[in-house]
């Protein structure tokens, strides 16, 4: 069942509305949300964004033009390095199929264990017929024209864009690749950021830890801005959801193994969310 306004995404049902706009609730009120195609364990949705005061969530974005000159000089060399070592463009996904497939491979090999992607290639070339919506850029070496590095960003109409992926492969990273790609997206929507919009890296980082939004934080000037987490489980998952919760430190023990790492996943929004004044899940 298709709900306007929510989608399915990692065992949830999570807003489509942009993080400036607060998402209409009433399927969740009259229970429909759980009829969503996928089966949600939860929904998930956020409320009072850019707060002004801090919180335990938050998105991360960019919403005033990138000058490299306001940086440190170690910062300003690491992304200068970049750009000396790779060109980056704007290309069509459908034009670099193969090394698409081959960044991807490279970069998801990096990944642990415990929640890296498996890839099937056919899939991978089909999906790239879907990614029409999105702008796509390439990092390019500039000694051998090899795509080291791809990053797409979801074109929205709603003041923001959504910089939806990164990957490069992980040999060229000491080059500074992940500074070029970042770079070559902010000053290609340099325009865009000057006229009051703003670029989301998305929310805070649970399932995957990575250290990516604190490099954007520090080199490129984004920030975050910090919202309430709100979260409600399908009754059909609730009490068992709430049994395991209270024997979360024991689970926590176990993160290494994949299907613990993604209840874990949950445990931890559950303890973000009741930090939240009032709030009540179970």
């Amino acid at each position: 069942m298709k709900i306007n306004g929510w989608t399915y995404y990692n065992h949830a049902a999570i807003p489509t509305t942009p993080p400036h706009q607060e998402p209409d609730i009433s399927p969740i009120k009259n229970k429909s949300i759980w009829k969503i195609d996928g089966t949600p364990l939860l929904a998930r949705w956020t409320t009072e964004f850019d707060c002004g005061y801090e919180t335990n969530w938050w998105y991360v974005i960019k919403d005033t033009p990138f000058d490299i000159s306001e940086l440190k000089a170690k910062r300003r060399y690491e992304i200068t390095k970049g750009l000396k070592n790779f060109n980056v463009i704007k290309i069509n996904p459908l034009d670099f199929k193969e090394e698409l497939y081959e960044v991807t491979v490279a970069a998801f090999s990096a990944y642990p264990k415990k929640y890296r992607p498996t890839i099937n290639k056919q899939s991978f070339i089909s999906s790239l017929e879907t990614w029409e919506n999105y702008i796509l850029f390439g990092a390019f070496s500039r000694e051998t024209n090899e795509l080291c590095g791809y990053a797409w960003v979801l074109n929205e109409t709603n003041g923001y864009l959504n910089f939806t992926m990164l990957k490069v492969k992980p040999k060229y990273e000491k080059t500074a690749v992940n500074a070029a790609l970042v770079e070559g997206i902010l000053r290609y929507f340099n325009d865009f950021l000057k006229n009051g919009c703003y670029i989301c890296d998305g929310a805070r980082s649970i399932i995957h830890k990575t250290a990516f939004q604190d490099y954007l934080e520090k080199y490129f000037g984004f920030r975050k801005a910090y919202c309430k987490l709100k979260i409600t489980y399908n009754p059909r998952f609730k009490l068992v959801i709430k049994i395991l919760f209270c024997f979360r430190r024991l689970f926590f023990k176990f993160d290494r193994i994949k299907i613990i790492h993604s209840l874990n996943s949950i445990f931890r929004m559950e303890e973000i969310a009741k930090s939240n004044e009032n709030d009540k899940h179970f």
